[in-house]
């Protein structure tokens, strides 16, 4: 396993993102992310991520259960983040983030992270001294490293790591597909990272599984270099570049554990053969035109629609009608994704909630239109 060259304190460069975990019953499995876990730390690594949106709080309560009881403090690291939702003012601030520690099980977070910035939330941060506060927090010694997480356009990372030097990290979403995408910005937001001097995590390393899932061109591109599995190639890529301190994933199963795993602890950065299958598989997701959704649920669970649709369920299913031609599609789309109190498409109101919540800036509302022609017509 290499050595993490930012934080000694991380084993590796590859972390447990606990945004989609097992599920049973609408609840985490605890039994089986307990055994996640116990394998994710028995080969070596140590790091794991959470927020307090994540499975509408779930992912927290599982964290303390079956890590924080489970393990003695010195043998994980733990970072959660501020998110919007859950202040209003500076004085929220501390309230909530003790909260936090308490539902996590732990008494300080190894880092901590403003969630989700960008240009509009970033002014309610400022508005309410977020960052003067969790700075704070961390001379308390109830912070060990202070950082954000980011979504919008280079210039606007620019600006706040301008603003606030003392921030130790960054976390990018950042994939093979999104790095010269001109909505994501992947390889300019990181190469922002690298002119601030800021070490950079990498969030959605597999595009929410797209870049598991691949259509049968692109798959067989992957396929005929005879090594491992999408996933790994993805992983690899991500943390192919110098200041990657980090790849997060999120798994929710111990098959995607296992193969994660096996990508990452003896990791090799991508070769020259390797770079140029993913540069062609690029080329096949440019021609899809597909919903660059990365199934965050925060439109879902960081927002109550009015009208209960499932709106990353419903972007999945038209693109495996659009990528693969699915003939089952339309038979998931009205028998197991709508119905039982979740609206089809077609019943947005276009209140908007949703879309001030979207990491990626979708236009739900219009592309929940492209959905009912699909699949409502």
């Amino acid at each position: 396993m290499i050595e993490n060259r930012f934080f000694p304190e991380i084993h590796g460069n590859f972390g447990f993102g606990c945004m989609r975990l097992p599920m049973k019953d609408e609840q985490v499995d605890h039994n089986e992310f307990s055994r996640m876990a116990d394998e994710f730390i028995n080969t070596g690594f140590n790091y794991f991520d959470t927020a307090h949106g994540y499975l509408n709080g779930k992912s927290e309560i599982a964290i303390r259960e079956c890590v924080a009881k489970r393990y003695d403090r010195s043998q994980f690291l733990l970072t959660n983040k501020l998110t919007t939702p859950y202040f209003n003012s500076q004085e929220d601030i501390r309230p909530f983030f003790e909260q936090q520690l308490e539902w996590c099980g732990v008494d300080y977070f190894d880092f901590y992270l403003m969630h989700a910035q960008d240009k509009n939330n970033y002014q309610k941060y400022k508005k309410c001294k977020a960052y003067e506060t969790c700075y704070a927090l961390k001379e308390e010694g109830l912070i060990r490293h202070f950082g954000i997480s980011f979504h919008d356009k280079a210039d606007v990372l620019d600006m706040i790591l301008s603003e606030h030097p003392e921030i130790e990290i960054v976390q990018i979403q950042f994939n093979y597909v999104d790095y010269e995408d001109a909505s994501v910005e992947s390889r300019k937001v990181y190469e922002v990272c690298e002119k601030h001097g800021k070490p950079v995590i990498v969030m959605e390393p597999v595009k929410g599984g797209s870049l598991v899932n691949l259509p049968e061109d692109a798959d067989k591109i992957l396929r005929d270099l005879n090594g491992g599995s999408n996933a790994s190639y993805a992983l690899r890529f991500a943390a192919s570049f110098p200041n990657m301190a980090m790849v997060l994933s999120g798994m929710s199963n111990m098959a995607q554990m296992e193969d994660n795993l096996s990508a990452m602890k003896d990791f090799e950065p991508l070769n020259e053969a390797e770079m140029e299958a993913v540069r062609k598989v690029c080329e096949i997701f440019k021609s899809l035109n597909l919903v660059p959704c990365t199934s965050c649920r925060y439109c879902i669970e960081e927002n109550e629609c009015p009208k209960g649709i499932r709106i990353p369920d419903l972007f999945s299913a038209l693109n495996a009608h659009e990528a693969f031609h699915n003939w089952n599609t339309g038979y998931y789309y009205n028998n197991i994704i709508t119905g039982g109190g979740h609206g089809k498409a077609s019943d947005c109101i276009r209140c908007g909630k949703c879309e001030k919540v979207c990491p990626q800036h979708l236009q739900i509302r219009e592309l929940l239109k492209d959905v009912a022609k699909t699949f409502e017509a």
